[in-house]
């Protein structure tokens, strides 16, 4: 288990960084809200692909299954990422006298937080 979380992790790290990444292009030409569920849907694919292959080795499983327990358990990340983002942005950090760049580390916390949840959601019921 020791092995598959550290995997989980780098995946993870690479899904949660093209996650972080694609919201900024995205907030270009939206608000930060609906950046935040764009580039939550470029990490979902990035996620999946590695976690199917790499950490959970199962590719050789029904996709379509998988791919809907995904979903679900992503989007209570998503529900984290955002809570936890748009709190820190609006509230928490400006209160701590943080305004400079306050939306990307908002963004950064908020990436981070579904990480326990996901991970034993998706070893689980996603690809058990």
């Amino acid at each position: 288990m020791r092995k598959q979380f550290w995997r989980f992790l780098i995946a993870g790290g690479a899904a949660a960084a093209s996650n972080f990444g694609s919201r900024f292009l995205f907030s270009l030409w939206v608000r930060y809200e609906w950046a935040i569920v764009l580039a939550f849907l470029v990490g979902l694919t990035v996620g999946f692909v590695l976690m199917r292959g790499y950490v959970f080795n199962a590719a050789d499983k029904p996709f379509g299954p998988q791919a809907a327990i995904f979903v679900a358990v992503n989007l209570l990340a998503l529900l984290q990422t955002l809570l936890v983002s748009v709190v820190l942005d609006r509230w928490v950090l400006p209160f701590l006298g943080l305004v400079s760049h306050a939306e990307a580390v908002a963004h950064l916390f908020g990436v981070s937080v579904p990480l326990v949840t996901s991970y034993f959601g998706h070893r689980m019921a996603t690809f058990k």
